[in-house]
């Protein structure tokens, strides 16, 4: 349930050309794609890392303290739009940070990108991770098994608003579970 390793590789170069330093993500789940930012960002750099599940966390937390970058990242138990919120109750925190990163709760999407279009500076990136669902946003619904219905219809309701949103420019790639990268343009 991890992302999935093209796709960390493309995120890695775009956060080495952005020359990125201060990141968020949202749904860390075990932490490959957490390490593989550590990795990637500067030695000072930080990482604002929210997951309700500190378990999961933890069984990736070994590799990132062998790894040698764990202090680059504040892990946050909780659910994430609370902590954007409180990250958005200070105005200097606007336009600060250089990327981010979304592999949660799909039905939230949109959600996210309302605060993070605020967080991320201009020409900064935001990349949400499972966008085409497996294949099954392609598919008529009928088709798409009974228990997967719902996420499939959060999934084209934000791939659709995220394709209309005027302060970003996308590129919808089809590697892993598809990624949608938005460059804040405004």
């Amino acid at each position: 349930m991890g992302a999935a390793p093209d796709a960390g590789q493309l995120m890695a170069m775009i956060l080495k050309l952005l020359n990125a330093k201060k990141t968020i993500e949202v749904g860390v789940f075990t932490g490959y794609s957490l390490l593989l930012t550590a990795l990637t960002i500067p030695h000072d750099g930080r990482i604002i890392a929210i997951d309700p599940d500190i378990k999961s966390y933890e069984i990736g937390l070994p590799f990132i303290k062998k790894a040698g970058v764990e202090h680059k990242i504040d892990f946050i138990e909780s659910p994430a739009l609370p902590v954007l919120d409180k990250i958005l109750e200070d105005p200097t925190n606007e336009g600060t940070f250089d990327f981010a990163f979304i592999d949660a709760d799909k039905n939230n999407y949109w959600n996210y990108h309302e605060r993070l279009i605020k967080l991320v500076k201009i020409g900064g990136i935001v990349a949400y991770d499972n966008t085409l669902w497996g294949g099954m946003v392609a598919l008529p619904e009928k088709l798409v098994p009974e228990p997967k219905r719902e996420w499939r219809l959060s999934t084209l309701a934000f791939n659709k608003a995220i394709s209309n949103d005027s302060r970003v420019e996308i590129a919808f790639v089809s590697i892993g579970d598809g990624v949608i990268f938005c460059r804040r343009v405004c």
